[in-house]
């Protein structure tokens, strides 16, 4: 059929206020917030804040893409992949939901709905999703292609953005974690201090791999009866694996560190146990750990 000769169609009520009640520039046409015209409006190029990606296919950056093979080859530990996350675009997901109808404006031509009331405004919430791990810490997903997110929740849209900007966006929705590419071949969760270290730009050193942390560390030894040495090391949490079964030397979701108990030697079952509750303890009031640390276990050396 000719669109020309196809019957007129009145629009619903809600949708024909709405169109009356929209931004118009000067001469009546249909402009944006600011007044300025839709028609012949040029969205690309550097200056369009809403195309910070132009020509961007969707798919893993470069950077991220190698960044992904060495930590795989076992030519990148953890701390290398995820600052090689910094500056790169990643995406987030995000759910369109039907909001409540909004009331309709004074004196604005509504068709009635059920039972002869006015209809409102459809409105539609935007919302980031987010999931929650197993130890019930609120989670951000983040992906890197289109592909990764949309086979892991086919009704989500890609937003895309700096890993700064998802990072921080992550930490003012409450999450402590977040975690990349779920369900894909290789998830690797961010646990908390590395995505704040992101957030603000700065390169992540894991704490068990921290100087400062470990020097400051021995200093809670004189308030530790029977206690020779601390000792750091990866915790039993820090590895993950692939889909496949193949082990990666980072991205597990915790415990991130442990700490190594040593004791005095001719210590015996009851200092031990002593030992260890004094480094609890002590522990318990160490600001450093706390925040550099996102999970800890404590075992005995002897």
């Amino acid at each position: 059929m000719n669109q020309d000769s196809a019957p007129s169609r009145d629009l619903p009520g809600h949708i024909a206020a709405l169109l009356q009640r929209a931004p118009r520039d000067a001469e009546g046409r249909p402009a944006d917030s600011a007044g300025i015209p839709w028609a012949d409006r040029d969205l690309s190029g550097d200056g369009n804040p809403l195309h910070t990606f132009d020509g961007d296919d969707g798919l893993a950056a470069a950077a991220v893409r190698s960044a992904r093979e060495q930590l795989l080859a076992g030519e990148l530990d953890e701390a290398g992949f995820v600052n090689a996350l910094a500056g790169q675009r990643l995406f987030v997901p995000v759910l369109a939901e039907l909001a409540e109808e909004a009331a309709p404006a004074p004196g604005s031509s509504t068709e009635p709905g059920p039972g002869g009331a006015p209809v409102g405004d459809k409105q539609a919430d935007i919302t980031l999703i987010s999931v929650t791990s197993r130890d019930g810490r609120q989670t951000m997903p983040v992906f890197t292609s289109v592909q990764a997110l949309t086979a892991w929740h086919d009704k989500a849209r890609p937003v895309a953005a700096e890993t700064e900007r998802i990072m921080l966006a992550a930490l003012a929705e409450g999450a402590e974690l977040a975690v990349l590419d779920p369900g894909a071949e290789l998830t690797f969760v961010l646990r908390r201090p590395a995505v704040e270290a992101l957030a603000q730009a700065t390169r992540w050193v894991p704490s068990y791999q921290d100087p400062e942390l470990a020097e400051s560390l021995a200093g809670i030894l004189d308030l530790c009866p029977g206690v020779a040495q601390l000792q750091l090391q990866p915790g039993d949490g820090v590895a993950t694996r692939t889909e496949a079964g193949d082990a990666v030397v980072g991205g597990g979701s915790g415990p991130e560190l442990s700490i190594g108990v040593v004791l005095a030697p001719g210590a015996d079952e009851v200092d031990a146990r002593l030992a260890l509750a004094s480094v609890q303890a002590a522990l318990s009031e160490f600001e450093m750990l706390r925040h550099r640390a996102d999970s800890v276990q404590l075992k005995l050396v002897r």
